[in-house]
Order: structure tokens, then sequence, then C-alpha cells
């Protein structure tokens, strides 16, 4: 299986074919989880390291009331969440997670799921993720327990000690959450 996978990054459409199928529950708990945060209409939400653009694809037909963006650094990946997302409202772009294309404070939520792990670079990543939330805004990191440890301490580093916590998620996932310091963010479009 591990070579099937790593063989199928260079192909977007059967590694998203082959994830769909493993990773649903953990789709279903972040729709659930954004859900249940909040969020006024239109608050714009990022997904971090999109891959096939799954994600965002079941973000926005389950709760199309907020705006989507999408990133990830495979330009096939983003090539296929285009194609496989024609019609549903997200906009995909190339992009490193440690150089987003985004002004300071857009976002009120950023998702990442099974992403973080691939970062070439944490510590920027962090940085950056932290200078596109907006004040209260939130960062929702999803990925394998153990696969967590070096960007808690990072996020810690960035968001404070207090801001940052790590949540089980099922036997084996995490959940690390961040909040940016300031007033809680209320979804608004404006800035």
């Amino acid at each position: 299986m591990r070579i099937a996978l790593h063989g199928a990054f260079a192909h977007a459409d059967r590694y998203d074919t082959i994830t769909t199928k493993h990773l649903r529950g953990l789709d279903a708990r972040v729709v659930a989880d954004v859900s249940a945060a909040g969020l006024e209409p239109g608050a714009r939400i990022l997904d971090a390291g999109t891959g096939p653009g799954r994600l965002p694809r079941a973000l926005a037909a389950a709760l199309p009331q907020y705006r989507y963006d999408a990133v990830d650094l495979s330009p096939q990946m983003i090539e296929h969440a285009r194609t496989a997302g024609a019609g549903i409202d997200v906009a995909f772009a190339v992009a490193d997670v440690g150089r987003l294309p985004f002004e300071d404070a857009t976002f009120d939520l950023i998702v990442s799921s099974l992403s973080q792990h691939h970062w070439a670079d944490v510590p920027g990543a962090m940085r950056d993720l932290r200078r596109v939330l907006r004040p209260g805004g939130r960062l929702w990191i999803y990925d394998v327990r153990w696969m967590l440890r070096r960007a808690t301490r990072e996020a810690r580093a960035v968001f404070g000690a207090d801001a940052v916590r790590r949540e089980p998620v099922r036997r084996f996932m995490a959940r690390l959450s961040a909040t940016a310091p300031g007033p809680s963010s209320t979804g608004s479009t404006a800035g």
C-alpha cells in the first residue's frame, strides 16, 4: 500500500480515489467541526495543503454560507481539484504554505488535514498561517498524532503556549488548534 500511495502522488486522480475511501471519516469530522465553529455567514476559510481538493469540496457542499480558498504546492493536485470541483465555489491556487499569496488577516479559519507532515518549513508555515489569520481566527491542523509534535512546538512559539492545544480525533489522529491573538473573529467579510 505504501508504494501505491507514493506513486499516486504523481497522479492526482488516483490519489483522490485511494484516499477518499480511507479519509471519508476524517473529512466528515472536519465538516462537523466547521459546522459547529459558530462562524458568521461569509466567513473566509482556507484549506492549507488541499491535495486533490476533497475537503474544501465537502465543506462547500455542506456549508455554502462560507467562502473557501484552497492551496497546494502541487500543480497536478490543484488541476485535479479544479476539475473535480467544477461548479463548486472554491478558489484553488498553487502555493506554498510557508509563502501564502494572501493579504494579512484574510481568514477566519484555516484547516489542514494530513498535509502538515509534508511541509518542508514548518516554522515558516506557522508564521505565514498566523499572518493570514484575522485576530481571533483559528487554525486547525488534523494529522497523525506523532506527526504533530514539531507543529505543536512551532505553533506555541508563534501563537503563544496558552493559545495552542491538541485533542484526539480518532485512534491515531489528533487536531492541533491555535487561536490568533485579538478579539474573536466574527466571520465578517470586511478587511
